[in-house]
């Protein structure tokens, strides 16, 4: 059978072309540059911790552990410390690297995978579709034509597959721009993450004084400088000037000794495409949308796209194209997107308005509760989408149960006990293609695997998976949380949970798993061709 075709070769494309073959699934990843990621310490990514967990675990590297770990965050209006938080050794913080730090992992995992082609200097110039496949052309010394199963445009704001399918991209333009500075340098918080709203140095407004500093590692530091709007044009004068008085803003009047690593503009654009899908043609990350003002993080959602789409095209590489499960991509993605994108748009007038709406009490904590919420992965602007409303939700079942996270939602990592009796994350067992049964039994850590296994209710569940759809791992947990002893819950291969049951359930166990795979097959998709 063809390979996936993957139109770009930034941290998005290369992320899903690892999780296709983690499924073994063959792809061609069509890179227009030589290969080689420009290395630029003014361009990072903020990465929330399961997106940093996704990273290590299709890399096999400590990706997460190359970047920073944030030991807190501190927000600040004029001199007054709004709100302090610190993350503890076990607790989710966000983890910041270089963008070229990631891409670089990405592609010496790749370098390594028999199952990835990578073809350098190939820019697309067209798609054609049929019954069976995509075929793809590309331009340049390597100019040939590539035949695909499907196709994924994961190249960029200008996207050429996007453009190629007639896919409108509407939005809007020049949300927010910041100026960018990568720093070495100390400042008074080590390791924390710092916004600074109306400091006392500024006297040009809130919008031209919100500065923020995110510690990278080895003492870098990017800040970022909220311009006003317009096209001013931003000089290495003046950031050499606004780094000096921000620098000795926060220390007393003293600019530190520091050393200037690089400077950029960061152009902020809100957009989303109309639709992620034509038939075996999919859009992913900048190509499908544009988001980042407040603190939200745009490449951070990329890897969700990719994280979403790997599992659903492996089903169809290798079984058979499933258009309820295909489109389901689509449906859940686009719509986690348009909320963080209208979330952040209802409250931009409001946090960027000066006048009677800032002199309202209460009002600059409840703005920079917001923007702690965009910064930190949390709330409207920032919290990992649940698909509650998804196509492949099941109905709720007489024996289903509430537990501490919602249909629909990232489960908890918790440790398991998987099947060959090994103490493993739930996390590292995702990404694999199979559905995840996890049963909640105190106890089970402190006795071996071979005193319970063949106990109590483990049989009939273990029979119960067996029959299940679509593969699934059993794993085994002492606890979970707000599940009872002896709950069940299905998980999709992507971490979001399908449904928590009370006990054994075989036929709802199979109703919910069958949902996930978006609903029964029709014979004819089940007699398709399975590679």
């Amino acid at each position: 059978m063809d390979p996936v075709i993957i139109a770009g070769a930034g941290p998005v494309g290369l992320t899903l072309a690892l999780a296709l073959a983690r499924q073994e699934v063959p792809c061609v990843v069509l890179d227009e540059g030589p290969g080689k990621d420009e290395q630029r310490l003014a361009r990072t990514a903020v990465l929330r911790e399961d997106t940093a967990a996704l990273a290590d675990r299709l890399t096999g590297l400590p990706v997460a552990a190359a970047g920073f770990r944030w030991a807190g965050w501190r927000s600040m209006r004029r001199k007054q410390v709004m709100r302090h938080i610190t993350f503890g050794p076990d607790e989710a913080a966000p983890v910041h690297l270089p963008q070229h730090v990631l891409t670089g992992a990405l592609r010496e995992a790749i370098a390594s995978e028999r199952l990835i082609k990578v073809a350098v200097e190939s820019r697309l110039d067209s798609i054609e579709q049929d019954d069976s496949g995509v075929t793809a052309h590309t331009r340049g010394p390597r100019g040939t034509w590539w035949r695909g199963s499907h196709l994924v445009g994961c190249d960029g704001p200008r996207s050429t597959v996007r453009k190629l399918q007639d896919i409108r991209f509407p939005g809007r333009t020049a949300v927010e721009r910041h100026a960018v500075a990568t720093l070495r340098t100390e400042l008074p918080w080590p390791g924390e993450a710092l916004l600074h709203r109306m400091p006392p140095w500024r006297t040009s407004g809130p919008s031209a004084g919100e500065v923020t500093a995110r510690p990278l590692a080895d003492d870098m530091w990017r800040v970022d400088w909220l311009l006003p709007p317009g096209k001013d044009l931003v000089t290495p004068d003046l950031l050499v000037a606004r780094a000096r008085e921000t620098l000795g803003g926060w220390n007393g009047g003293t600019t530190p000794s520091y050393e200037l690593l690089d400077t950029g503009v960061h152009t902020v654009h809100h957009r989303l495409a109309r639709r992620w899908r034509v038939g075996r043609v999919f859009l992913a990350g900048d190509a499908a949308h544009l988001l980042g003002a407040l603190g939200t993080q745009g490449l951070d959602e990329g890897l969700r796209d990719a994280d979403n789409l790997a599992w659903k095209l492996a089903l169809a590489w290798h079984h058979g194209s499933h258009e309820g499960l295909l489109d389901s991509y689509q449906v859940e993605r686009r719509a986690v997107v348009a909320a963080r994108l209208r979330a952040a748009d209802q409250s931009l007038p409001v946090l960027r308005a000066g006048g009677l709406r800032s002199a309202v009490p209460g009002s600059a904590r409840g703005h920079d509760a917001l923007l702690t919420d965009g910064h930190l992965g949390r709330g409207p602007l920032g919290a990992p989408g649940a698909y509650a409303d998804s196509p492949l939700a099941s109905p709720r079942a007489e024996s289903s149960v509430d537990i501490g996270t919602a249909v629909g939602a990232q489960v908890v990592d918790v440790r398991v006990t998987a099947e060959d009796g090994s103490f493993v994350r739930l996390r590292d067992r995702m990404g694999r293609g199979a559905l995840l049964v996890l049963l909640i039994a105190p106890g089970t850590g402190v006795w071996e695997r071979k005193h319970w296994v063949t106990a109590g209710i483990m049989p009939r569940l273990a029979a119960a998976v067996t029959a299940l759809p679509q593969h699934a791992e059993l794993l085994v947990a002492e606890d979970y949380p707000g599940a009872a002893p002896h709950t069940v819950l299905l998980i999709r291969p992507d971490g979001h949970l399908v449904t928590a049951l009370g006990g054994v359930r075989p036929a709802d166990l199979y109703e919910a798993a069958e949902a996930a795979l978006g609903g029964p097959r029709a014979t004819a998709e089940a007699g398709a061709h399975t590679s």
